[in-house]
């Protein structure tokens, strides 16, 4: 049997992505969302549909660009979806009777997220508007036009005059507000549904169809605020109510089959960004509100990381038809499954397993379609039925995966300094000899509260294919352990997150007697980044490191990034105005002395999360100080570069990533 070659940067180019399956209406079948790399290195995505009976796939859309989010009607004959086709993202109706697509919104700023009402009559969206613009005299702009509005802006100077001005992946905000809208299926009539001067985030519309369910801060006070309530609408008298206390953060909300309930995901920030989710459930007459989750200590929703998952998908909470059963997505212990609540609260596992559901439909309670990813199988659908049998739907990247050897992963538990439980893995080196001697390169995760677990990673394949050993772990701060594991970092930055990182190393090169103690190296983007600028100030172990998009200077971070004006007090307790002091003791710039390794340092030129600025004050000190440091600055990147950035700057990435490492770990 022809042995099977090593992953290529190059490949995540070859790789088929899935997302968002949505069960037809008459349970006979399902879409899915399909991005590739096409030939001109653009993200494309198809809409395909796959019958149960016979397991024939059909793709239903062609036109190059992104086509997805697409929704079965009621009565099963249409679908409505988005797509670029014409230049921006708008609205189109295709008839599975056949014919072509049908476009619905011409809107200038283009337009998002469509959904049906239950009877069908109308179709639900979002669209950016200013206060001015009228509605009916919406005209899309080409291609060539939306360019030259854009050069033409760019020539301007910007007015800047509130708090949240920026935001990373999107740039300088304007003055456009997100609005719902309907749309009257039979004549073609829009209503402009929503119009404060904030964004609104449609959720749902009532079985009825006499009240929209929408998120929002609706406060005077909103651009200071981390918080948004759920609110009604009703359709008759417009008048707005009300659902939540003004004191969290709430999405993914829905009405019951009856109309009687709501569910939601949300929490009321009591760990700032460390805070657990909840899943609540209101009483629509009563507005009395239920914790259902409340004895429960797992993160809901999907908080896998990874680099390869494009799209999105259902995480849930979904209602069961009789209204007894909730269904969402959970993460824990490195992995994600599909769990079930009933309204007293009570949880069960309906699907867990060691890899990733990263998105659910149900088949009216029949069964269930699942996206699974593990390490070494990047996507595919599954059948899950009624008597827990899982059966296999797909079988994406076949011709790359008979070509190509994936590594599986290695579980590596072990004990902190202080006797906590840390959860990690190891994947051996391509072509792996006994008896034969290999570096480690250590992976650090962003967030901090995410988690690595049992899912594709191309970028650790990689490293991997090239002859290292990888450890990824998931040190305190890190979601799927519960609410103090997660909690743990935050106050303590570079304190036991940054021993857990070490006690993981050491415990790897007890068990591991193949990985050589002498060609270690280190790298993380985003929270992973200050940590590896972190640990080379702090230890001259590693001979290499790679700090991506990082953090080098919180003080400077508190001012220059869409999120640290409220970041520093999140996370350290504390910001520039309370204690700069303190910051400085916990910024890797301050150690910058003591640096030994040499560093490569990753920035795009467009991060606005953590800006390319941090990365310059580094790599200024470390040049200026004599060190061995290289900077590397990747121009229209944001902080998503490495998850969903321009195709051949990814690659472009990696291959430093690979050429730093290859010159201190492998060549001797």
């Amino acid at each position: 049997m022809k042995k099977k070659r090593a992953i290529l940067a190059e490949d995540l180019t070859k790789l088929e992505v899935y997302s968002d399956p949505q069960v037809s209406s008459d349970g006979k079948g399902y879409t899915f969302v399909s991005t590739i790399v096409n030939d001109e290195k653009d993200y494309e995505s198809q809409i395909y549909f796959q019958e149960f009976d016979t397991k024939q796939i059909k793709q239903w859309t062609f036109s190059k660009g992104k086509n997805s989010h697409p929704r079965f009607s009621p009565d099963g004959k249409s679908i409505v979806f988005q797509s670029d086709r014409s230049g921006t993202s708008q609205i189109w109706l295709l008839s599975l009777n056949g014919g072509e697509a049908k476009q619905i919104t011409t809107f200038k700023n283009g337009a998002i997220n469509p959904e049906w009402s239950k009877d069908g009559k109308f179709i639900l969206f979002t669209a950016r508007l200013e206060n001015y613009e009228d509605i009916h005299n919406q005209k899309e702009l080409t291609k060539e036009e939306l360019q030259k509005e854009r050069e033409e802006k760019n020539k301007q100077p910007r007015v800047i005059n509130r708090l949240k001005y920026k935001a990373d992946a999107s740039g300088f905000l304007d003055d456009k507000k997100s609005q719902i809208f309907l749309y009257d299926v039979a004549t073609e009539i829009f209503t402009q549904l929503t119009t404060a001067d904030t964004d609104h985030v449609y959720q749902d519309i009532s079985p009825d169809g006499n009240t929209i369910l929408f998120a929002a801060n609706l406060n005077e006070e909103a651009d200071y605020e981390l918080t948004n309530d759920l609110f009604t609408l009703n359709m008759s008298t417009k008048e707005i109510t009300k659902l939540t206390n003004g004191k969290g953060a709430y999405d993914n909300a829905s009405f019951s089959p009856s109309g009687n309930k709501i569910v939601c995901f949300g929490h009321e920030l009591d760990f700032a960004g460390a805070t657990l989710t909840e899943i609540y459930v209101f009483d629509v007459k009563t507005g009395v509100r239920r914790v259902l989750s409340e004895k429960w200590d797992f993160q809901l929703g999907d908080s896998m990381i990874g680099d390869t998952r494009l799209g999105e998908s259902e995480e849930g909470p979904v209602w069961s038809k009789d209204e007894r059963q909730i269904y969402f997505i959970g993460t824990d212990h490195g992995a994600t499954g599909l769990f079930t609540v009933n309204m007293e609260g009570e949880l069960e596992t309906v699907y867990k397993k060691d890899n990733h559901v990263f998105g659910f439909s149900s088949n009216n309670e029949e069964g269930f379609i699942l996206g699974i990813s593990s390490p070494i199988k990047p996507c595919d659908f599954f059948y899950l039925d009624s008597n827990d049998e899982l059966s296999k739907l797909t079988n994406a990247n076949a011709e790359f995966l008979s070509e190509v050897e994936l590594i599986a992963s290695e579980e590596v538990n072990f004990t902190a300094e202080d006797s906590w439980e840390i959860q990690g893995w190891l994947l051996r080196p391509y072509g792996f000899e006994e008896g034969k001697k290999y570096p480690l390169v250590l992976e650090i995760h962003g967030g901090p509260h995410m988690m690595y677990g049992q899912t594709f990673f191309h970028e650790m394949q990689l490293l991997a294919a090239k002859g290292y050993a990888v450890l990824y772990t998931n040190p305190r701060g890190s979601h799927g352990y519960g609410q103090k594991f997660v909690d743990a970092c935050r106050h303590d930055y570079g304190g036991k997150d940054y021993t857990d990182l070490m006690s993981a190393v050491d415990y790897t090169l007890e068990k591991y007697s193949f990985i050589d103690e002498n060609r270690l190296g280190v790298t993380g983007g985003s929270y992973g980044g200050f940590m590896t600028n972190w640990i080379v100030g702090h230890t001259n172990r590693f001979k290499a490191a790679v700090t991506q998009r990082s953090i080098s200077n919180w003080l400077s971070f508190y001012g220059v990034s869409d999120i640290g004006y409220f970041f520093n007090k999140w996370e350290h307790g504390f910001d520039l105005l309370d204690d700069p002091k303190k910051l400085w003791e916990i910024s890797p710039l301050k150690y910058a002395d003591n640096v030994e390794t040499p560093l490569l340092i990753l920035h795009g030129e467009l991060d606005f999360r953590c800006p390319i600025e941090q990365a310059e004050q580094l790599y200024v000190t470390l040049k200026h100080l004599k060190k061995e440091v290289e900077f590397v600055r990747f121009p229209g990147s944001n902080h998503e570069l490495s998850r969903s950035g321009d195709p051949k700057m990814r690659i472009e990435r990696l291959n430093h990533i690979c050429r730093w490492f290859e010159k201190y770990l492998l060549i001797k």
